[in-house]
């Protein structure tokens, strides 16, 4: 019998139902805020995680800059680190990034379901700054 491939939405789901269930809606909740933000966001599981990129329109770059890819979900089990692989270009909206990297990557950690609610108004307030920033 043949094997019935999954959606990217199916197998992010899926991805989700396997972690333990504090971290399911802490990570359910970050979907669906991600999700919420724009009809160009979408998912699926990349480097075995929950990730979400723009599907819209772009001038063509070189896929190794990563342009397309909003954020990487990183589990944990006492956080749940977000990496934006081109989050250098946050400006306006920064406050909610961490590190420095030369590669121009940031990171968003989250403690639990509480501090995702907690940190959402500036959570969206970047990537809405980021999908600005697209070159279309």
């Amino acid at each position: 019998m043949a094997k019935v491939k999954l959606t990217d939405a199916e197998q992010v789901t899926a991805h989700i139902a396997q972690l333990p269930k504090d971290l399911q809606s802490a990570v359910m909740y970050l979907r669906n805020v991600m999700l919420s933000l724009d009809q160009n966001i979408a998912e699926h599981i990349k480097w075995n995680s929950p990730a979400f990129y723009y599907r819209g329109e772009m001038k063509d770059f070189d896929p190794k800059e990563y342009k397309r890819d909003i954020m990487v979900m990183n589990l944990r089990k006492d956080k749940l680190m977000c990496v934006l692989p081109t989050g250098a270009v946050i400006q306006k909206h920064r406050e909610i990034l961490e590190g420095n990297y030369t590669d121009g990557r940031r990171m968003i950690y989250f403690k639990d379901l509480a501090d995702i609610k907690e940190k959402e108004l500036q959570l969206r307030k970047a990537i809405q700054e980021w999908l600005s920033l697209i070159e279309k």
